[in-house]
């Protein structure tokens, strides 16, 4: 459950991290405050990458849920 998280999670983790230093060396460089200019880009660039992302990630999750459906009666255990 852990691992199938972290690669669903990571794509759009990873783009907002990378968007939130491009604008954070932006904001420094030119010296703007400006407390939306970090979130919009952010939001723009994450929902481009669910978008793209998003076969990948329900592929992972149906793999997922099969595997854990077919494993149940090896989880539970029915005393």
């Amino acid at each position: 459950t852990m691992k199938v998280t972290a690669m669903l999670s990571g794509p759009l983790l990873g783009s907002a991290l990378v968007i939130g230093l491009v604008v954070s060396v932006f904001q420094a460089v030119t010296q703007i405050n400006e407390a939306t200019l970090t979130f919009i880009p952010k939001m723009v660039v994450v929902g481009i990458v669910l978008v793209l992302a998003a076969p990948w990630m329900m592929d992972i999750l149906n793999h997922f849920t099969i595997e854990l459906f077919e494993g149940i009666g090896e989880m539970v255990r029915i005393r």
